[in-house]
């Protein structure tokens, strides 16, 4: 089986680990050594680090690598314009979600996808938002989706939908029993919070700051199921997406607390590196996700689920 040697450098230089490659590539028996030992003969520099105990690029990898990612983008282009010869769309996708968004947004995203486009390979990754940002800025994934706010230069920014944050609490709290709530209730409350980097975090920093809210005590999760538990637990009370909780809202294990004259909205967005050679394949996936009738799928499917 003969795999680019170019696929193998960039895949061993993003995964930082042979075995992890071989694992990525579909290679049983890989001699991945030898191949950049071929490459560092040819290029007459060494690549990687030796003295380091880790795979550590040279500033001549650092070279090489940005312009492999290149080369391998290229390809991957002259490939679907020649499969277009045969009007079909083709190729490889790398997308990543933030939590909120890829853990209830995103399989219905890729779902509708590949019901259009078979014959695209998708590999979805999820992380919290400052990781999806630097995973895009690295061109380590084509396209990112996001609720967080984005302040590089170096990435392009689409909006593409709204999103409902509500305050929660367990149905046993004394919070759940007021009609109506106002941030005076919010005072020295315990407070679940995602951790620094979460999109989620910095919303509900940036509103505790606003408000003036004194926070009694804070208990940190990394991720939307486990901020979940710890309320439905009784731990404390939380920010979060109304994507994450509908169906707890629904079962009535949670209470969503109507806050006095405050409605909470964010957006999501769609990300992407601005020095990326797009592809067909990108931007089939990014109009299909900026347009209004996915969104509406996603709402059909979601409620469909709840509703089970």
């Amino acid at each position: 089986m003969f795999i680019d040697p170019l696929k193998i450098f960039v895949t061993v230089v993003e995964l930082k680990n042979f075995s992890h490659t071989a694992e990525e590539l579909y290679f049983s028996n890989p001699n991945f050594s030898s191949q950049i030992k071929s490459l560092e003969q040819d290029l007459d520099t060494e690549l990687f680090n030796k003295s380091s105990t880790h795979l550590e690029l040279t500033q001549a990898g650092e070279i090489y690598y940005k312009y492999a990612k290149q080369i391998l983008t290229l390809q991957d282009r002259a490939k679907e314009e020649i499969n277009n010869l045969s009007n079909m769309v083709t190729g490889n996708l790398k997308v990543g979600g933030s939590y909120t968004i890829g853990e209830y947004i995103l399989p219905f995203a890729v779902a509708e996808f590949a019901v259009h486009y078979p014959g695209v390979e998708i590999d979805t990754s999820i992380a919290n938002t400052e990781e999806i940002i630097q995973a895009v800025r690295n061109n380590q994934l084509d396209i990112g989706i996001i609720e967080g706010e984005v302040n590089h230069t170096d990435i392009r920014i689409h909006s593409i939908m709204d999103d409902e944050l509500i305050v929660v609490v367990p149905n046993q709290h004394p919070l759940a029993k007021l009609p109506i709530v106002t941030s005076e209730h919010l005072q020295n409350q315990v407070w679940i919070l995602r951790e620094s980097g979460s999109g989620t975090r910095a919303f509900s920093d940036k509103l505790i700051k606003e408000w003036g809210i004194n926070v009694r005590k804070t208990y940190t999760f990394g991720s939307g199921q486990a901020i979940k538990q710890a309320v439905t637990a009784g731990l404390g009370i939380a920010l979060v997406s109304r994507w994450i909780v509908r169906k707890e809202l629904n079962a009535k294990e949670l209470k969503s607390l109507r806050i006095k004259g405050k409605r909470l909205t964010r957006s999501f967005y769609l990300i992407e590196p601005k020095n990326h050679e797009t592809t067909e394949v990108i931007e089939a996936f990014t109009e299909q996700l900026l347009g209004q009738e996915l969104i509406t799928s996603w709402r059909k499917l979601t409620r469909k689920k709840l509703d089970l």
